[in-house]
């Protein structure tokens, strides 16, 4: 009975061997433009002091939402700096930033498609449900062997995990577009294209800004694992607590988690109405 084995993993590590061989200055570039990319993100962030940061990001709240997410965001992040967490906040939301714009700009156009095309959609559908179900630890394992130990191998993991209800959201919102409200585009003589571009994308936008919602709470939710694997940031504090069993700074950076979860939370869910 030991010796019947499908050799699932054996293919796999043939297929990573063969994609670093054949890809590998494709890998590097991949690389060094996210380090790159988070690197000046995270400078622009840390650059000034804290409160500099912290009075830009709650006037930002209050003029997309209201004083109330203003007075919010300035005692949440003054808590965070407070704790000595400001640094390390601002690693994590840089790689969510980054990776939630990344995500949308690669799920859109995946949601568009499943959309158009119902072959497409059931191509699309099954991968979907394969990344939603995947453990997310297991994302950090081929991005680990491609990219190394560091921020990018945390942030392509992020990045695959988080992307799938923005395909799924952009896809619904699209089908969901009232029939007739396209037919009579068509009628008018509108193209494909510019009925995508003035009737479903506008109409599907509250749909679709719910998936990207979706998106950020999910790279916020990776954000812990991708400590595991050097990427610093909030994460990095969880996996030190872990290690030396400090509940107190594993609940401090649990908190600063939660302060970025509920602003960028209440960011988009605002978008999401209008």
């Amino acid at each position: 009975m030991n010796d019947f084995r499908f050799g699932v993993g054996e293919a796999i590590e043939a297929g990573l061997d063969w994609l670093l061989g054949t890809f590998s200055e494709a890998f590097s570039i991949v690389r060094t433009t996210l380090a790159t990319l988070n690197d000046l993100l995270v400078g622009l962030l840390t650059w000034p002091d804290w409160w500099v940061v912290t009075l830009v990001l709650a006037g930002l709240g209050w003029i997309v939402k209201s004083w109330k997410l203003a007075l919010g965001t300035a005692l949440g992040f003054t808590l965070i700096a407070g704790m000595n967490m400001w640094e390390h906040a601002m690693d994590s939301l840089g790689l969510v930033t980054i990776s939630t714009f990344i995500a949308a700009v690669i799920a859109i156009p995946l949601g568009i498609l499943a959309a158009s095309s119902n072959t497409a959609s059931a191509i699309i559908k099954p991968i979907m449900d394969f990344m939603q179900t995947m453990p997310p630890m297991v994302y950090l394992i081929p991005a680990l062997v491609m990219f190394r130990v560091g921020v990018v191998p945390g942030m392509v993991a992020t990045i695959l995990f988080a992307m799938v209800p923005g395909v799924r959201f952009t896809e619904l919102g699209i089908r969901g577009v009232n029939a007739e409200v396209v037919e009579a585009g068509q009628a008018f003589g509108a193209s494909r294209f510019r009925i995508l571009r003035q009737i479903q994308l506008p109409l599907a936008m509250p749909t679709i800004m719910a998936g990207i919602n979706q998106v950020i709470m999910l790279s916020l939710s990776m954000v812990v694992i991708a400590g595991m694997v050097g990427a610093g940031g909030l994460g990095g504090q969880v996996t030190s607590a872990l290690s030396s069993i400090d509940a107190g700074l594993g609940f401090e950076a649990g908190i600063a988690v939660v302060v970025l979860a509920m602003y960028l939370d209440r960011l988009t869910a605002l978008k999401k109405k209008s």
